[in-house]
């Protein structure tokens, strides 16, 4: 390990490579906090050049490595192997250019999400994934695990907005995936999307911008039950509406939000639906009134609609703060990821409420709506005996259901070390046996964040 580290100095500079015990903790973990492993040394490479270098004497020197962006992982993707290195890609954070005219962003792999929008909104542009983490998390890591966001209903995930992409396989071979505005032959970047960087790293990638929209209508519904909010995305996507998000939030991750700043919500209740509405001013305007009948049948006590750009961005900090507001209400809480089809929300929900009382632990509901991705946050305390295990009991029993109701394991945050022992309740061993034969042809020594995905 001597040697493989003086060689990585040598590329990456003296500062580029941490190996004292306080740095090496602070990349031990990422957002999934129980799973800790302290890595052998952290990686900190500033070009990509340096990043290419930095793999081949990894793979020359059999040493596994963990790509990490920013750590929001939520699956425990990005947490280290024992006996291998943490790769941080955080300084790879240029934006390399806007083409306004083509509508797309070349960006380095540890451009912020949101960053990309506050580029391309001279030009009137934006970027539609939004993950709740976006002033945070990295367009590499949003392209390893896929991520989404609120607005994924109407625009899909990270997949269909990205080009092309450069990247670094496993044994440092550089590639260029795509770049044209329409595929030739095989999709291969979107084959690479969502690898949970069990390929190589992502050093850039081309993305796909979209006009900011003309009009927005933001509403919020205060509901009495958690089911009935769950029944009206059902009755609104019936309705033949799209809109740009739905989302929902329930009395536990309401009172966490409310507890965490000044965003206040419709006194009793049980949950808030949050539809938003956007395009021309036109679409915008009969999509609203379509809604407002829909909403109408739908059971809700109280009804806000946004009146101008300050309240519409106070309806969305509580929710993408929402998250992080849980803290105030228990020390730890771990986060799902499961889907379930939309006709089948308001009993997904019923039955989370029902487990939960089993197991006498509180869940905060925060999720997706529109496309059935449920976020359900279990609270528990790590310093009570056998909390965690009955928090992870839940977690089990809650992606269980989901595959039980048609859905699957996961919507965005990947499969990671978290998820990995349900893959086969999900998939037969024929579909396994092919994802672990496409990641053995892309990494035949298994160095690229090794124990992720498969059990």
């Amino acid at each position: 390990m001597k040697a493989l580290l003086s060689a990585l100095r040598k590329q990456l500079g003296e500062g580029g490579v941490l190996t004292d015990p306080p740095a090496r903790a602070a990349y031990s973990m990422d957002a999934l906090t129980a799973v800790r492993t302290r890595p052998q040394a952290v990686l900190l490479p500033q070009t990509q050049a340096q990043v290419v270098e930095a793999v081949r004497l990894l793979h020359q020197a059999g040493v596994p490595f963990v790509p990490r962006g920013s750590g929001t992982s939520l699956s425990g993707g990005a947490a280290p192997v024992e006996g291998g290195v943490v790769l941080a890609l955080h300084r790879l954070n240029r934006i390399l250019k806007i083409s306004p005219d083509d509508r797309t962003a070349r960006v380095e792999s540890g451009v912020a999400n949101l960053k990309v929008s506050d580029a391309a909104a001279p030009y009137g542009l934006y970027y539609a994934p939004d993950p709740s983490s976006q002033s945070t998390c990295t367009i590499g890591g949003n392209l390893a695990y896929n991520s989404g966001g609120a607005h994924c209903l109407k625009y899909g995930m990270t997949a269909n907005h990205v080009l092309g992409l450069k990247a670094v396989l496993a044994d440092g071979t550089l590639v260029e995936l795509g770049g044209g505005h329409e595929p030739v032959g095989p999709d291969l970047v979107g084959f690479f999307i969502g690898h949970e960087g069990t390929f190589g790293v992502v050093l850039e990638a081309t993305l796909r911008l979209l006009p900011r929209p003309e009009a927005y209508h933001t509403l919020l519904a205060a509901y009495p039950s958690l089911e009935s909010a769950g029944d009206a995305v059902a009755r609104i996507i019936k309705a033949g509406l799209l809109p740009g998000a739905m989302e929902i939030m329930d009395r536990l991750a309401i009172q966490a939000v409310e507890a965490a700043g000044d965003t206040r919500y419709p006194q009793g209740a049980a949950a808030v639906l949050i539809v938003e509405l956007e395009g021309t001013r036109h679409e915008v305007s009969a999509e609203a009134r379509a809604l407002e009948e829909v909403i109408d049948v739908t059971g809700a006590f109280a009804v806000r609609v946004a009146r101008n750009d300050k309240e519409r961005a106070a309806i969305w900090r509580g929710r993408k703060g929402a998250f992080s507001a849980v803290g105030r209400l228990s020390p730890d809480y771990l986060v799902q990821d499961g889907v379930v089809p939309r006709s089948r929300l308001g009993q997904a929900l019923t039955e989370i409420e029902r487990l939960a009382q089993n197991y006498g632990l509180r869940v905060a509901n925060v999720f997706h709506a529109g496309d059935g991705n449920l976020h359900p946050l279990i609270l528990y305390d790590a310093r009570e005996p056998g909390a965690f295990d009955r928090a992870e009991a839940l977690a089990a029993e809650i992606l269980r259901m989901c595959i039980r109701l048609g859905g699957v394991i996961t919507g965005e945050h990947g499969v990671g070390v978290e998820k990995r022992g349900f893959l086969p309740e999900q998939f037969s061993d024929t579909e396994i046996d092919l994802m672990k034969r496409v990641r053995k042809a892309m990494d035949p020594k298994g160095l690229a964040n090794p124990g992720k995905v498969f059990p």
